[in-house]
């Protein structure tokens, strides 16, 4: 007589993960080494791909993960870069040790924003963050030991460096904050901390009935945001070598961020990734267009919002239960024929 026994087993990684991991290093290595063997506008074009890879992974971690909506990163965005200023061209800091400084400051000046805007839901949160960020923009407008609403030039806090150092260091640097971003998230959804992320975003008032300390896991991830966005502000503008307040606190970073995961899929890292790709296959399609640029993204994300709502990944994942960056762990059922 034969019966069928049913065992099962948790897993997290993949075959896809496995294959996905590989993925992640051979481009690692082929873009550590590109400076020796790539032109130099391929770099230029890959760095700002990684820093806007790095935006809009931090908003997909503050919204797709965290539930925070915010239109207002791009305070972030600028406040990195303006700090990265100060610490370059006023204290005579290293420029390349002042990008990550930018992010520090980005994180500081968050605690005080958070306080306000943590005390709004919703849609007023939103609009919160916004006007936080005019705040910001205004004041480094009026500013004038910092160039007032004209902005600073940049470039004598790279005066002396080779361009060929140059541009290496700022793209290792691109790679740096791009790659990192992704194992950022990853990393930290696969924590414990991750596992109450998404517990606070499905729902606060059950998540805290279970233990789980909402204020402090929205601040948690609050503050990692703004530092990444800080970050990627501050390796923007140098490698633009100027920063004005209008460029530097611009909406349009944000719309970026919300566009590239809307787009790719929110609410999974590699969303973002597949938005990103999209973004800018768009753009260098439709750049010559002057405003019809934005709005075919905004139909784009509009007809993508009703037809698949999950995004282009979430229609892909779906459909081939495929997972490079599993986060969360799944049963698996196996039942074997046992002679009795």
């Amino acid at each position: 007589m034969t019966t069928q026994v049913t065992s099962y087993r948790v897993e997290r990684s993949t075959k896809a993960s496995h294959i996905g991991t590989f993925i992640f290093i051979a481009i690692a290595v082929a873009l550590i080494s590109m400076p020796w063997w790539g032109s130099r506008g391929d770099m230029r074009t890959i760095t700002e791909f990684l820093y806007i890879l790095a935006l809009a992974q931090m908003w997909n971690l503050l919204a797709g993960y965290g539930g925070l909506v915010s239109v207002g990163q791009q305070a972030f965005v600028g406040l990195g870069g303006y700090a990265m200023v100060v610490f370059s061209l006023k204290m005579g800091l290293n420029v390349f040790a002042s990008i990550f400084l930018g992010g520090l400051v980005a994180m500081v000046l968050a605690i005080p924003t958070a306080a306000v805007v943590f005390r709004l839901r919703g849609a007023y949160f939103a609009i919160g963050t916004w006007v936080v960020a005019e705040v910001f923009r205004l004041l480094l407008a009026n500013t004038t030991w910092l160039g007032g609403g004209s902005g600073v030039s940049i470039t004598s806090a790279v005066k002396g460096i080779s361009r060929w150092y140059r541009e290496s260091i700022i793209f290792w640097i691109a790679i740096a904050i791009g790659l990192g971003s992704i194992l950022l998230v990853y990393t930290l959804l696969r924590s414990r901390y991750g596992l109450a992320l998404t517990a606070v975003r499905d729902s606060e008032a059950a998540s805290e009935s279970l233990g789980v300390r909402v204020p402090k896991v929205k601040w948690f991830v609050y503050l990692a945001s703004a530092f990444g966005c800080g970050v990627a502000g501050a390796l923007i503008f140098v490698t633009k070598l100027r920063i004005s307040p209008d460029a530097a606190f611009s909406i349009d970073w944000t719309a970026a961020m919300f566009f590239i995961v809307v787009i790719g899929g929110i609410g999974t890292i590699e969303g973002p990734i597949i938005g990103a790709l999209i973004y800018f296959v768009l753009r260098e399609f439709l750049d010559d267009f002057g405003s019809w640029y934005l709005i075919v993204l905004g139909l784009v994300s509009v007809i993508l919002m009703l037809k698949a709502p999950k995004g282009v990944w979430g229609v892909i994942a779906d459909k081939w239960d495929i997972r490079f960056f599993p986060v969360q762990r799944r049963l698996k059922f196996e039942e074997k024929g046992d002679k009795s």
